[in-house]
């Protein structure tokens, strides 16, 4: 699902099915099997969204060989978006969701938004909101546990 890339290639990446699309999200996570995800729905302009952006740099940073992180940047300019991952530190891939049709798809409302999945694909822990360190770090642990 994931294309190799260089370090100065873009890293919002498009999904199978084009920008924003349910099924090929559903086809990402089903092609993860085996490995736990964090899938966190952010987008650039969205104030507790920058404020979590640390501590999900820093987790994916400590985390990233047992947990799969995976970004959905939601109504955002590509631009921006961009931008923000670069400021954050973020080295993980994002879906590029122009319409929010995956968190809607997801039946969340508003952002930021965390999903932990298990290695076997189960949905674990919806985290509504802004994370905080101690939420992140446990709730990662109990993925990537099994």
């Amino acid at each position: 699902f994931w294309p190799a890339r260089s370090e100065d290639d873009d890293i919002v990446l498009q999904t199978d099915g084009g920008f924003g699309d349910k099924a090929a999200y559903d086809k990402m996570l089903a092609g993860q099997r085996g490995t736990p995800v964090l899938v966190n729905i952010w987008a650039s302009w969205c104030g507790p969204c920058r404020k979590e952006a640390p501590f999900l740099a820093a987790a994916s940073q400590a985390y990233g060989d047992r947990v799969q992180f995976v970004g959905v940047d939601i109504l955002d300019a590509r631009d921006s978006a961009r931008a923000f991952m670069h400021e954050s530190g973020w080295t993980y891939p994002s879906v590029y969701d122009p319409n929010g049709a995956i968190r809607d798809g997801l039946g969340i409302l508003g952002q930021p938004a965390t999903l932990f999945y298990d290695a076997h694909g189960t949905l674990v822990k919806q985290w509504l909101g802004p994370l905080t360190e101690e939420a992140l770090t446990s709730n990662l642990e109990r993925i990537a546990a099994g």
